[in-house]
């Protein structure tokens, strides 16, 4: 394995790590970051609005996703190159060596944005023999997919290659009534690689890939319906939404296309030079393209009645984010025999580009105006059409975020004794960051204008519905929050180009104990200090509290969060028993987190708090065992994490008064994060025999469990999730030599209906959807290699 950037035995890193090959990744249907879940304890990966919005977490540490401008606090790392975003490596792996899952602060080599952990992916590289593999499989949901890989010399001894080419498709798990289905899928990749080794000490590795995806996603469903919203959203279209709700049913109200275009390609070269220099030092440089796009729409409010949505891709200027990344790594590294060392220095140029629309449907105001009962009407309306809210008009921002980063790093481990061996690392970044917003609202931002025009003529308290505005007073909660507050407040378009501007420095590092008892006991003690960066809200933050009397919310024009911080403390011991056939390690840890970066959606927008402190702390404990049995195997590993905002956080979090129900963050303080199961625990068992001369019988199970969770950010217990059991499954035939495998498999075999990730409803005050895990899926699989 490669946690310390070079080759070590698993048993021998004084690190948490999850290592799964090739084969138990094939046996658990792994084929992106979010299937890693059911073999790794403590890992958690969600999807929400969009396969762009995939947010991991180790030890329910994570970040929510769905502020691009916010990055992950778990790393992914692929073939060395690092991807800005969780999202952005969210597709097929193509032909895997193993992935590694690396848990807690691994800054000091992997650099920023891995204060939680890394998950470390290696594809094949090309070999210097002949080799084909060709799979297909079909599947329930007229699932089809193929792959082809090829690799072999094209220069004897000098030259070889590899090429990976695949593609997928099947329907949608959601039904839309009177549409069809969502949450499908439809992508082909392509990923080649040429190795050059001119000389015995030389090789380089060149990688290109391209992935296209065309994919509607995703639906959310109701779970939670106000009776406010719920009755003036049936009055205009009956059966809006699934009043009573019913998640799981699978059924996905909406009126406009959620259909996502997703681009990914780049080009990365990797070259290793065994030198003259220092003994035989290495000298490794990490040279990587990258280029991801991703433009679609969404059905905002998720109900027949056409209210709030993002245009569609076939509409003039639809939303879209799109990354481009240079990045730059450096590595020399040297063995003296008692001393292991590296040096390094990584440059990183990264350009966000996110192009946000909200607008009005053809229903909006009948919407609106329906929430302000015994006000008809409220809108005045204009001339030329009798409406206030004309369709397809509303919010139309832009963001652009420079980034440019550099550090320099080192980590090295002596050998005291024989036993005893210290690694000392450190780390030191250097973090710039610039974003130019254009605010817009493409109708002038008339529908508070004229909502507030309204409260001062009223010369009253507005009707019972939950507005605080009176007239000459402040602008509270409510409607005409929904009209003022940010999406179609006019004092964001007035203000024009907001420019701001973040420039940080951060030194971490690491120090490592680690003491070999026997051949068989390693114990190690180890701190760790992770950072990740600071950043900026992508999205419109308005003050209400500040509001002057019959003016709209006063927007926010420093969006900017601090950067995050973790120290980390863990000992551990690691087993290697009944001659290697047993291997058995067990961790203690404790990660205290600073300025933790938490967002939060309010049913409008997203925003970051600094919460002063989290706390991280339990015990991880994993095994693999290869049993007496001929052909049987078993692995699997145990997460007790409990994680929570200490109650000091009240501080800024607030706390609701004694009787009071407490609303927004105020639930937090001395509570467990969201996403952080107090159990979490995984279980694989492999078993092949001969069941022929000439045929071979595989079978394969993974489990994951996971102990009761809430999935919302600000915990609101309609978003609880009782504990479950996911179960995979997998049964082969194979010929002797393995050139041919036929595969029967299921995934979440029982059917578990879960939410994944449950939040307000848009506009809909009181009301909660959820975003579902995937439902049981099954299929064939028939593979051949050449």
């Amino acid at each position: 394995m490669t946690a310390q950037k070079r080759t070590q035995n698993l048993q021998d890193v004084p690190i948490v790590v999850t290592a799964v090959n090739a084969q138990q990744l094939q046996d658990a249907g792994v084929r992106d970051i979010k299937d890693l879940t059911v073999v790794t304890p403590g890992l958690t990966v969600t999807t929400t609005s969009s396969n762009a919005i995939t947010s991991a977490r180790i030890r329910g540490i994570g970040t929510v996703g769905d502020n691009v401008g916010l990055e992950s606090s778990v790393g992914v790392v692929i073939d060395g190159v690092y991807r800005p975003r969780t999202g952005v490596a969210f597709g097929d792996l193509g032909d895997l060596e193993r992935i590694e899952v690396l848990k807690g602060p691994q800054g000091t080599l992997f650099g920023k944005n891995t204060s939680a952990g890394v998950i470390n992916i290696l594809t094949k590289r090309p070999e210097f023999t002949f080799g084909a593999n060709s799979e297909a499989t079909v599947s329930n949901y007229n699932g089809f997919g193929a792959a082809l890989s090829l690799t072999g010399p094209i220069v004897e001894d000098k030259v070889a290659g590899r090429l990976f080419l695949a593609g997928r498709s099947r329907d949608g798990y959601y039904d839309v009534p009177g549409v069809g289905t969502t949450n499908d899928m439809n992508f082909y990749t392509a990923r080649g690689q040429l190795l050059f080794r001119p000389t015995e000490g030389l090789e380089v590795n060149v990688i290109a890939d391209y992935t296209k995806r065309n994919e509607h996603c995703c639906g959310a469903v109701q779970i939670a319906n106000a009776a406010g919203p719920t009755a003036v959203l049936n009055s205009i279209v009956p059966g809006a939404i699934a009043n009573p709700p019913r998640a799981g049913d699978f059924v996905v109200y909406g009126t406009h296309d959620d259909l996502k275009l997703v681009t990914d390609k780049g080009v990365s070269v990797q070259a290793d030079w065994k030198t003259d220099w220092l003994g035989g030092a290495t000298l490794t440089s990490i040279t990587a393209v990258r280029d991801w796009k991703q433009t679609g729409g969404t059905d905002t409010d998720a109900t027949l009645v056409d209210v709030l949505y993002s245009p569609q891709v076939n509409m003039p200027n639809p939303p879209s984010v799109e990354f481009k990344q240079l990045s730059q790594e450096f590595r020399l590294a040297g063995d003296t025999g008692r001393l292991n060392w590296l040096v390094g220095a990584f440059f990183t140029d990264e350009k966000l580009t996110q192009h946000t629309r909200l607008v009005y449907g053809t229903q909006f105001e009948q919407y609106a105006s329906g929430l302000f009962a015994g006000q008809l009407p409220l809108f005045t309306g204009r001339p030329a059409n009798g409406s206030t809210f004309v369709a397809g008009q509303g919010q139309n921002d832009t963001y652009k975020q420079k980034e440019r980063g550099s550090a320099i790093f080192t980590n090295n481990s002596y050998k005291i004794t024989d036993q005893l061996e210290l690694t000392v690392g450190a780390r030191y970044t250097w973090e710039k960051k610039d974003l130019a917003t254009v605010w817009n609202n493409t109708d002038g931002g008339i529908g508070c204008a004229t909502a507030l025009a309204r409260a001062q003529a009223i010369g009253g308290p507005v009707p019972a519905s939950g507005s605080l505005v009176r007239a000459g007073g402040l602008l509270g909660l409510g409607p005409y929050s929904l009209l003022c507050g940010t999406f179609q407040n006019p004092a964001f378009s007035a203000l024009g180009q907001n420019a701001q501007h973040l420039d940080e420095s951060k030194a971490t590092g690491t120090v490592k104990l680690a003491y070999r008892f026997t051949p068989e006991v390693l114990a190690y003690a180890s701190y760790a200090r992770g950072y990740k960066a600071g950043g900026f809200n992508l999205d419109r933050i308005a003050q209400p509290t500040q509001t002057v009397a019959g003016q709209p919310a006063a927007p926010v024009l420093d969006t900017s969060f601090l950067p995050e911080t973790v120290d980390s403390y863990e000992v551990g011991v690691k087993n290697t028993l009944f001659n290697r056939s047993l291997l058995a390690n067990a961790t203690v840890f404790y990660q205290e987190f600073q300025n933790f970066q938490l967002n939060t959606f309010n049913g409008l927008v997203f925003n970051v708090t600094s919460v002063p402190k989290v706390i991280s702390q339990g015990v991880d404990a994993d095994f693999v065992w290869f049993t007496p049995v001929e052909g049987l195997s078993a692995q699997g590993g145990v997460t007790y994490a409990e994680t929570y905002f200490p109650t000091s956080s009240a501080s800024v979090l607030g706390r609701a008064a004694p009787g009071a129900v407490p609303t927004g963050n105020q639930r937090l303080p001395g509570s467990r994060l969201s996403l952080a199961p107090l159990w979490s625990a995984s279980l694989a068992a492999t078993y092949e025999r001969p069941i022929s001369a000439n045929l071979l019988a595989r079978f394969a199970v993974n489990a994951k469990y996971v102990s009761s969770y809430n999935t919302g950010s600000n915990l609101d217990p309609v978003k609880n999730q009782s504990g479950f059991t996911l179960v995979n499954a997998r049964v082969g035939i194979a010929s002797a030599d393995k050139k041919w495998q036929l595969e029967l498999w299921g995934q979440n075999l029982f059917d578990k209906v879960y939410y994944q990730v449950a939040f307000d409803a848009v506009a809909q005050t009181g009301s909660y959807d959820a975003f579902m895990g995937m439902p049981r899926t099954y299929g064939v699989t028939l593979r051949y290699s050449y």
